[in-house]
């Protein structure tokens, strides 16, 4: 990142009125950039500025029904609040999400049916199902294009058949079959709005995930995993198509912590490391060179005595740590002391995952599709008419041959702009 030579109240204030997208954009140009659009102060002030919803989808799970509720400090006077009571299923479970607003989830009954969702907008498509024979392990989801949208989503299901028969009949050789355990991967595609089946993932049998979702950072999905001998990060890198397994530094398994979280923080990768009184805060600053500074040390004694028991569960900004106790949730600003506790529903009486989003309002497709045959002639026959209309032009001398060059040149450039150019509405015509 090169550094900005702009004044930074001129920059708060230009970049806190830039949509969303383009302000995502504006982080990748330099550090004050990025630091700034994770402060308390900026994320306030550029949700009032353009609408935009950040916030946490909590899920818990009671009497085998997963219930699920927005909160938000931010968007306090946000109406209707967002939820998922669109969809056609009621109970349904959360996936996976990407914090640009879109949702993976599941309903929760025989038919095993499969949503991608936009809740600020209310948008929805049903999902082929992935093999359902498989027992879903752990799931995540990135988006590689906001405009055409394209995500892909990957999940990591058991490896063996729940039918035994099966089982025998389309078992592969095992690798050191006492040492590893063998993981299907699938991944979801919505360039062809389908699955995919890629190479197993083997893993030590005693390798064991995390319950927190997948972190997108650096190109990367990555979850938290132990065994008895250390904790690791498991990456997978879409553009390879690759596995990476890479062990934590000493310093960071090798203390007593009461647990410790994978996060991201300023988008960078992250550990929150807990004690009963001290939290620490790790970030991974250069990938690639598996170096880890300590960021941060927040010692909780005073918010403990005030709160009671919680669990940081990740980091909301740059200042707010976001927690969760019993039938509640906490915003807790570490440098100023001060925080936000929201009271929960009785249906969450523990919160058992907590989804980030932040997002727009603005409609999107989830599906492109191809201009039909009978467009794209519609197409040629009006460049055609284009055409002998600048000829006429040109023999009749209102046009010289140079001029008339540069006007088929624009009529081609149009033209097959229109023909491999997406459309902004089903029932949207030519003009």
């Amino acid at each position: 990142m090169a550094p900005c030579n702009v004044n930074s109240d001129l920059l708060f204030e230009i970049l806190s009125r830039m949509e969303l997208k383009t302000m995502r954009r504006y982080r990748i140009l330099s550090r004050e950039c990025n630091s700034l659009t994770y402060e308390s102060s900026f994320m306030r002030l550029h949700c009032q500025r353009t609408k935009t919803i950040a916030g946490y989808f909590v899920q818990s799970l009671r009497s085998n029904r997963y219930h699920s509720t927005f909160l938000s400090i931010d968007n306090p006077g946000l109406d209707p609040g967002l939820s998922l009571d669109f969809l056609p299923d009621r109970s349904l479970e959360i996936l996976a999400t990407v914090d640009q607003g879109l949702m993976f989830c599941m309903n929760q009954g025989p038919e095993n049916r499969h949503y991608i969702c936009k809740p600020s907008t209310r948008q929805w498509e049903v999902l082929p199902s992935p093999n359902s024979r498989y027992f879903t392990r752990k799931t995540a989801m990135v988006v590689l294009r906001s405009d055409p949208l394209r995500f892909k989503i990957v999940r990591l299901s058991d490896g063996e058949y729940n039918d035994s028969e099966l089982e025998l009949e389309n078992s592969k050789p095992e690798v050191d079959d006492y040492d590893y355990k063998r993981f299907q991967v699938e991944i979801f595609d919505s360039k062809i709005w389908a699955w995919e089946q890629l190479d197993d993932l083997m893993l030590s049998y005693d390798e064991f995930f995390n319950s927190k979702p997948a972190v997108s950072a650096y190109g990367g999905l990555h979850w938290l995993t132990s065994n008895k001998e250390k904790n690791n990060i498991l990456s997978f890198y879409e553009d390879t198509e690759s596995w990476e397994l890479v062990s934590l530094p000493n310093a960071l398994w090798e203390r007593y912590w009461y647990s410790v979280n994978l996060t991201e923080y300023e988008g960078k990768l992250a550990f929150i490391c807990v004690s009963p009184d001290f939290i620490e805060l790790w970030v991974q600053n250069y990938y690639g060179e598996k170096f880890w500074t300590k960021r941060d040390s927040i010692n909780l004694k005073s918010f403990n005595q005030k709160i009671g028991h919680s669990s940081a569960n990740s980091f909301y900004n740059a200042d707010i740590l976001f927690m969760n106790s019993l039938f509640s949730a906490i915003f807790y600003n570490f440098k100023t002391g001060q925080f936000n506790r929201l009271e929960l529903p009785l249906k969450h009486m523990h919160i058992d995952s907590a989804f980030f989003i932040q997002t727009d309002s603005k409609p999107i497709r989830f599906r492109q599709h191809k201009k039909s045959f009978a467009s794209n002639i519609f197409t040629l026959l009006i460049f055609v008419v284009f055409l002998l209309f600048i000829f006429d032009l040109c023999h009749y001398n209102y046009l010289k041959p140079g001029e008339f060059m540069i006007f088929v040149r624009i009529g081609l450039r149009v033209s097959a702009v229109r023909m491999n150019e997406q459309p902004k509405d089903e029932n949207l015509s030519f003009f």
